[in-house]
């Protein structure tokens, strides 16, 4: 199957590493060209060169409030155009609520949750028809994850803020997704179920909650993004996608 991606143009945050390094991955893969993120000058380099020549790197911080047009110029400058933008941003810290400070929780509302929405914003206006803004996200957005505290409380507000844009965007051809991990075989999920003190153990009582039975691996999830970023999903917008092997049980 053809997802239609060669050439399209998109903007990739948090590509380094995790699951928006394996979303430009399958994207790359595809045909199309990116701009991808990252905070370290260094790691961005990398990650664009492993990518291949299609793919520009940029050092930004997504607190940062000027990132959002200067990523949607690097697109313009470099490859004439703009498709889409895949918003992934590393997890906030962990902790339960007692545990978080203000601080913590200030620095991801910046980055988590207004790095997303203003690049949402500025995608919305250099975007038309045809064109994607989707959300990496987490399974919190249905159900609280022990010891997420800060995480539980920002990314159902963006799987709203996502569903409010579909509505606004739809009649100017625009969609926009999201997908909801659960444990994806990241570095990020391996230091969470270290927190318990044996990672070994937790990955078991975590696996046993799947009815796959297992974790998901990267390519699996990057997969599933290409395919909701690309023409191939062209009727499907204001989705909250779970990718977790069946561990929601709900609808």
């Amino acid at each position: 199957m053809d997802l239609g991606l060669k050439d399209r143009v998109y903007v990739v945050t948090g590509a380094t590493r995790g699951l928006g390094n394996a979303s430009a991955r399958a994207l790359a893969a595809e045909g199309a060209k990116l701009v991808i993120t990252g905070r370290e000058e260094q790691s961005v380099a990398k990650a664009a060169a492993e990518l291949g020549p299609q793919t520009v790197g940029v050092a930004v911080d997504n607190a940062d409030p000027a990132v959002a047009e200067q990523l949607i110029t690097a697109a313009r400058e470099h490859f004439g155009r703009l498709d889409g933008v895949l918003v992934s941003v590393g997890g906030p810290p962990p902790g339960f609520v007692t545990d978080n400070t203000d601080e913590q929780w200030r620095s991801a509302f910046d980055s988590v949750f207004m790095g997303a929405v203003r690049l949402a914003r500025a995608a919305a206006e250099a975007l038309g028809d045809g064109g994607v803004i989707g959300f990496v996200l987490s399974g919190s957005v249905h159900e609280p994850i022990p010891g997420l505290t800060i995480s539980n409380g920002l990314r159902p507000g963006l799987a709203g803020f996502a569903k409010s844009l579909a509505d606004e965007l739809g009649p100017r051809g625009i969609r926009v997704v999201g997908l909801l991990p659960a444990r994806i075989d990241t570095d990020r999920v391996r230091e969470l179920d270290a927190l318990s003190g044996d990672a070994d153990a937790a990955r078991a009582v975590n696996e046993s909650r799947i009815p796959l039975r297992r974790y998901g691996t990267p390519a699996e999830f990057g997969r599933t993004a290409a395919f909701l970023l690309s023409p191939a999903a062209s009727y499907l917008t204001g989705v909250m996608l779970p990718v977790d092997g069946g561990a929601r049980h709900g609808f």
